[in-house]
């Protein structure tokens, strides 16, 4: 990517998002692994172009995807601009939080590595073929590009639990082992088994979970149209040309989908038993409307309270004045007409207004926690229309809840002549005999409000909260290549191949070199499929007569019998020749 474009391109991510952009390296691409793409691309057009959604085809060449090469994000990156999105490289999994909140700003983050021969059929880790491959060519159609879009924004606003967080470690870890050919059978038992168990921990639901399932069912392994003729539109089944192509069996459940899809759960290791089919991306909008009016960001209350409370993760709870409040809601209590009256959260604690954090209200201010009253007054008056005059005549607020505030006022901060945070020194805060605020403890901040209309995951201002609570990414790992000492002598294999491929020269000279490295194959490789495939290809378009074709057939029957997987590439790709 050139300095100029990248620095272009960075200008469009938030700084928070920033550590988890990466840095294609198109050097690091193997010859296999260009194979890998052009072979996976070759059968991919073949097949979904009568079992994919009609933009499939149109939208690969309008996003930048060839079936040649393996793609560069910044001619993505450039192309997805007509469409009002943008594209940025990543390296492996990145937080679900995060690569939603991308997908919130209309930006595509596009895991860079590409996955190694052994994996072609599918991998668990994400690599380019899934998100260049299966979620770039769709966008090209601006219903899903909205519904894709509006599930980013939602999903900026789930609740996340703590125990999701586990689970995704788990899930991550599976995938780097899976994916990492040092590991032993022994290690992926072993991952998987702390997979599993996260899994089985996790009995809470959490908002993020739904959400989730809905994005699974949709846009990883969404079909489309009806149940005479099922298109597949999402990116899981569109990069793998395995699971697609099974997925059209009809012991493969099409369920027509409605909101229930969320209470179904999936596993990510194993093809999918059912899936789910929408008429259109328009009736997809609809559904997510209603998942969103579930949702604790709508409803507020002491329904979305009670959510932040279990979830145990940063959640911003929201009153009615405007302020937010972020942090780890661990106590909530009610008045005697059952309203909220009291919030007591975990440090650090960030308030904000609008998602911008209130000046000197950020986490280094409450790093061990924050607590404040809620409702009015006794005699009904709102905290928030209390005057300066008000506050410096009396020394204790009484609220219709029981709590008392005694200190004396230091000031307050203001949005259009309503308090938004009244700071007291000398401070007491209790209820009959219970203590919740001592002076000894500081300065104590009071935010003013009386309702809660919105609870959401995250903090507010995240950037702000990240900066001072050091919860930035770390920066990724660089990218790796597929090249190893075992594959070196095969990859300058495939690089000759190519070379001659794009040449197009079809003397004697090509004839030779063709079967010289047949003779190569047989000798050091005799177990690789893919690149005798691209020689009968390459055979076959250039018109040779080459007396070896016979025996790489009998070769690749031969191979086929290692795996019912690799049979099938094989036999699918001989029938696309």
């Amino acid at each position: 990517m050139s300095t100029r474009h990248r620095t272009e391109m960075l200008k469009a991510v938030p700084p928070h998002l920033l550590p988890y952009v990466a840095e294609q390296d198109p050097s690091l691409y193997t010859a296999i692994d260009h194979a890998s793409w052009r072979f996976i691309m070759k059968l991919s057009q073949s097949f979904f172009a009568q079992h994919a959604h009609p933009k499939y085809l149109d939208g690969l060449e309008e996003t930048g995807i060839s079936t040649e090469r393996i793609p560069l994000i910044q001619e993505m990156d450039q192309k997805l601009q007509k469409f009002g999105w943008r594209a940025v490289p990543v390296i492996g999994f990145i937080p679900p939080a995060v690569f939603m909140e991308f997908l919130s700003l209309g930006i595509l983050p596009i895991a860079c590595e590409m996955r190694t021969l052994e994996h072609l059929a599918y991998t668990p880790a994400p690599d380019i073929v899934h998100e260049a491959a299966g979620h770039a060519p769709i966008i090209a159609d601006p219903g899903y590009a909205a519904y894709l879009h509006r599930y980013g924004e939602l999903a900026r606003k789930v609740i996340f639990s703590d125990k999701d967080i586990l689970v995704y470690e788990a899930v991550r870890n599976l995938s780097d082992t899976k994916e990492n050919p040092a590991s032993t059978p022994k290690q992926i038992q072993d991952v998987q088994e702390h997979l599993d168990s996260a899994i089985a921990d996790n009995e809470y639901v959490s908002e993020a979970t739904y959400l989730g399932r809905m994005g699974w069912w949709t846009i990883e392994y969404g079909m489309v149209g009806n149940p005479e003729n099922p298109m597949i539109f999402g990116a899981g089944l569109l990069s793998s040309i395995g699971e697609s192509f099974h997925c059209m069996d009809e012991q493969v459940k099409k369920i027509p989908i409605t909101l229930d899809a969320i209470n179904m759960s999936y596993d990510i290791t194993r093809p999918q038993p059912q899936l789910f089919l929408t008429p259109d991306f328009e009736t997809l909008g609809k559904i997510l409307e209603q998942f969103a009016e579930t949702l604790a960001y709508k409803r507020g209350g002491i329904e979305g309270l009670a959510k932040a409370r279990t979830a145990g993760t940063v959640t911003t709870t929201q009153l009615d004045s405007g302020v937010q409040i972020s942090g780890i809601l661990e106590e909530f209590l009610l008045d005697p007409k059952g309203l909220p009256s009291y919030l007591r959260f975990r440090g650090p604690v960030q308030l904000a207004e609008s998602d911008t954090e209130i000046e000197w209200q950020g986490p280094k201010r409450h790093a061990h926690g924050f607590s404040t009253p809620l409702g009015r007054l006794v005699g009904g008056k709102s905290t928030a229309d209390l005057s300066k005059e008000e506050l410096e005549k009396t020394t204790l607020l009484k609220f219709e809840s029981g709590i008392e505030v005694r200190g004396k006022f230091h000031s307050s901060q203001q949005k259009k002549g309503k308090n938004l945070v009244i700071t007291f020194s000398d401070c007491t805060m209790k209820k009959g005999e219970r203590v919740m605020y001592k002076p000894e403890w500081g300065p104590f901040d009071m935010v003013c409000g009386e309702r809660i209309d919105s609870v959401f995951g995250g903090a507010a201002d995240r950037a702000k909260y990240l900066e001072a609570t050091g919860g930035f990414g770390q920066s990724p790992r660089p990218m790796k290549s597929n090249l190893t000492r075992e594959n070196h002598s095969l990859n300058d294999l495939y690089a000759h191949v190519r070379t001659l491929r794009e040449s197009g020269t079809r003397g004697a000279q090509t004839a030779d070199a063709l079967q010289e490295i047949h003779a190569q194959l047989e000798k050091s490789h005799r177990k690789d499929w893919l690149l005798r495939y691209e020689l009968l290809e390459l055979n076959q378009k250039l018109g040779l007569k080459a007396g070896w074709e016979s025996a790489i057939r009998e070769r690749l029957k031969e191979i086929s019998k290692i795996s019912s997987d690799r049979a099938e590439m094989i036999q699918r790709g001989l029938g696309v020749l």
